[in-house]
C-alpha cells in the first residue's frame, strides 16, 4: 500500500495509537517494536478493541482486511507524518537545544496561541516516535505548529528535519548534555547545529540568542535571522528581579524571574512591559526573550505576549516552585546535565534567604567525562555557604566530597523528613534516572 493510500485511511481515522492499552474504537494502530516489546504481537488485540486498521511489519500477525503489512512500521509512520506535513503551508517552528527546550516550547506555544490556532508537542514527545505522532496530531485548522526535537547523537536532528520540514529553527543553547552520545561539547554543537544546517539549506528563518557567541557563529549563512538577547539584538530585554524577589529574608516571597523588554524593531511601542513570570531562575531569561521574539515576529502585540508568559506555570518537576509550610522548594527534577546543574546552583546561591539546602541527584549520559563533571559540581557547591547539602546516587557516590551522600532519592527523602526544616529554601534537582521528586514523597 502506498503512503497516499495509507493517508486516505488516516484522514478517515486520524487518531493514531501505538499502545493497545490506550486504544479506542476507530483508532488507527501502528505496531511499533522496541527493545522489550513487539507491537505486531498486539495486532489481534487492537482489532478486538475496535481499531479501524492496524499497520504491521510481520506478515504472520495478519488478521483480516483491516491489517496493513509494510516493510517497516516506524519508517511508515514517519513517511505518513511527512506526507501530512506536506499538506500545510503554515509556519512549522522547530526547537532543539541542550537545556530549556520544553520551557521554550511551552512559552512560544502560549504566546502564539493568543492569536493563532497553534499545535505543539505534548509533554516531551520529542524523539523518532513522538515527533511523527505530534505531526499527525496537527489538525487541518492549524495556523502554527511548534515542534520540540530532542537528540543524543549525531544525525538525529537532521533525520527529524527530513519529515518535520521546519520553516523556522531555534537552538536554545549547546551545553554539556548527552556527552556520551555526542562525543563532547563540540559534538553537541555539531548535532544541534543540524537544525541550523537545514535552515541554511532551505532558506529558512532562525531565531538566535545573540548573547551566545557560539550561536552567532553557528547561524552564519542563514538567510534570515531574528535575534534576541540582552544587547545588540532585534529583541532586547533585561532581568529585573531574576536574582530573587525575596526581600528582608522573607521566605514567603517567591524568587520568580521578571524581565523588562528594552527594545524591539517595532518603533510604535512607546512603553515596553515588565514581564513578571512564574519561572524560577535567571537562566529562563533566554526562554522568555525567545517567546517575545517569536510572538513579535508573527505580529502578536507585546501586551498579549506579556500576559501569556505571565500566565504560564511550569509543571512536571520543571523549575516548579512549591510551598511546604514555611519552606520554599524549587523542584527541578525532570532532568539535569552539567550546564543546567551549574546554572541552577548558581541561581539558587544568589537567592536572598537565610537557610538554603541542596538535594542533588546524579547526572546521566556523560560517558567518560562523568566522574570529572560530578567533581566539578561538588567543587562549585563548596564555594557557597549552605545549611545542608545532600548528593544522591550514581557518580556522586563514586567521588570524594564533604557532603551527605545517599544511595537513592528514597533514602534522601527519609533523611529530609527527619530534619524538620523551617523557613528554609530547598533546591531539588537531578537527572530523570535519579527520580529526585521522590525526595518529597512522605512514607
Amino acid at each position: 500500500m502506498s503512503i497516499i493510500e495509507l493517508y486516505q485511511i488516516y484522514l478517515k481515522h486520524p487518531r493514531i495509537q501505538t499502545d493497545t492499552r490506550q486504544l479506542q474504537a476507530g483508532d488507527f494502530f501502528f505496531a511499533l517494536k522496541g527493545d522489550r516489546f513487539d507491537g505486531n504481537a498486539f495486532a489481534a488485540q487492537a482489532i478486538s478493541a475496535g481499531a479501524a486498521a492496524v499497520v504491521i511489519d510481520n506478515p504472520t500477525n495478519y488478521i483480516d482486511e483491516r491489517t496493513i503489512v509494510v516493510d517497516d512500521v516506524l519508517q511508515t509512520l514517519q513517511q505518513l507524518a511527512k506526507y501530512h506535513r506536506q499538506q500545510f503551508s503554515i509556519p512549522f517552528i522547530a526547537i532543539t537545544g541542550s537545556n530549556g527546550k520544553t520551557t521554550s516550547k511551552e512559552l512560544v506555544h502560549a504566546v502564539l496561541s493568543t492569536q493563532f490556532k497553534t499545535y505543539t508537542t505534548q509533554g516531551n514527545l520529542n524523539n523518532h516516535i513522538g515527533i511523527p505522532l505530534t505531526l499527525l496530531r496537527v489538525g487541518t485548522d492549524a495556523e502554527m505548529a511548534v515542534i520540540e526535537m530532542g537528540a543524543n547523537h549525531q544525525q538525529e536532528i537532521a533525520g527529524y528535519c527530513e519529515y518535520v520540514l521546519p520553516t523556522h529553527g531555534i537552538i536554545t543553547n549547546c551545553g554539556k548534555a548527552h556527552l556520551e552520545g555526542f562525543g563532547g561539547v563540540e559534538g553537541v554543537k555539531k548535532g544541534k547545529g543540524e537544525l541550523f544546517d537545514f535552515m541554511r539549506s532551505q532558506e529558512g528563518t532562525a531565531f538566535v540568542m545573540w548573547d551566545y557567541d557560539y550561536l552567532r557563529s553557528m547561524s552564519q549563512g542563514i538567510s534570515s535571522c531574528i535575534t534576541y538577547g540582552s544587547h545588540e539584538a532585534d529583541y532586547q530585554g533585561e532581568i529585573v528581579l531574576g536574582k530573587s524577589s525575596s526581600d528582608n529574608n522573607d521566605s514567603s516571597q517567591a524568587p520568580y524571574l521578571s524581565v523588562k523588554i528594552t527594545g524591539t524593531p517595532q518603533e510604535d511601542e512607546r512603553e515596553y512591559p515588565v514581564i513578571k513570570t512564574q519561572l524560577v531562575g535567571d537562566y529562563n531569561f533566554a526562554n522568555v526573550m525567545l517567546a517575545v521574539a517569536v510572538g513579535s515576529h508573527f505580529g502578536v502585540p507585546l501586551h498579549k505576549i506579556a500576559t501569556a508568559i505571565e500566565a504560564y506555570m511550569p509543571s512536571n518537576s520543571r523549575s516548579q516552585l512549591l510551598q511546604a509550610g514555611t519552606n520554599t522548594i524549587i523542584l527541578d527534577a525532570y532532568n539535569a546535565n552539567p550546564s543546567s546543574m551549574r546554572a541552577a546552583i548558581e541561581n539558587f546561591a544568589s537567592i536572598n534567604a537565610n537557610k538554603k539546602v541542596l538535594l542533588l541527584g546524579a547526572m546521566a549520559e556523560l560517558g567518560n567525562e562523568s566522574l570529572a563533571e560530578h567533581r566539578l559540581i561538588a567543587a562549585l557547591i563548596a564555594q557557597y555557604p549552605w545549611e545542608q547539602v545532600a548528593l544522591v546516587g550514581g557518580d556522586f557516590n563514586k567521588i570524594e566530597h564533604p557532603f551527605l551522600r545517599f544511595a537513592n532519592a528514597t533514602e534522601a527523602g527519609q533523611w529530609l523528613q527527619q530534619q524538620q526544616f523551617e523557613h528554609t529554601h530547598l533546591l531539588i534537582k537531578g537527572s530523570r534516572s535519579s527520580q529526585m521528586e521522590l525526595v518529597l514523597q512522605k512514607k
